[in-house]
């Protein structure tokens, strides 16, 4: 779900290769006010075996708390791009290391401000990733979170 006048079209296109190659059906939802995310995902909530993933996107961040609350509401599993999602009672994040992007961002910019040309400094990508999950939420849910997957994540909200 994402808005389309302001989402990255490279993370819709992510999306569904992604979806590809998990061989499941990308269903995108674009949705800019609260009564159309109410409305997709109502509508979304009919289809059996569904997850939802929620892309970054402001409009969605504003309006956080009402995209949780229905996910919880149809029991949508839902994956968000950062941890304050899941802080919120979102099921669960995988995103960016916020601190560690916003170390290259400044590592850039010191650059820029010695001197050099931006054109000239590589592009750079992230370098690490981290999940959150919230067992509350998976509960809510009635999931059961795999062994492997509490484990791995960096962080696990009880």
């Amino acid at each position: 779900m994402t808005n389309p006048k302001t989402a990255s079209q490279t993370f819709n296109q992510a999306a569904k290769v992604f979806a590809q190659t998990l061989t499941i059906e990308l269903v995108p939802s674009f949705v800019e006010t609260a009564a159309e995310i109410e409305r997709a995902l109502e509508a979304f909530a009919r289809v059996p075996n569904g997850g939802l993933l929620v892309l970054p996107d402001l409009t969605l961040v504003a309006q956080r708390d009402l995209v949780i609350a229905l996910a919880t509401r149809y029991r949508l599993p839902a994956v968000y791009q950062a941890r304050f999602w899941v802080a919120a009672g979102g099921l669960m994040s995988y995103g960016t290391d916020r601190i560690v992007a916003s170390r290259q961002v400044a590592y850039y910019v010191d650059r820029i401000l010695h001197g050099e040309q931006p054109g000239d400094l590589p592009v750079q990508g992230p370098t690490r990733f981290e999940t959150t999950l919230n067992l509350r939420s998976a509960k809510a849910l009635n999931l059961t979170i795999p062994p492997g997957l509490l484990v791995a994540a960096d962080e696990v909200i009880e």
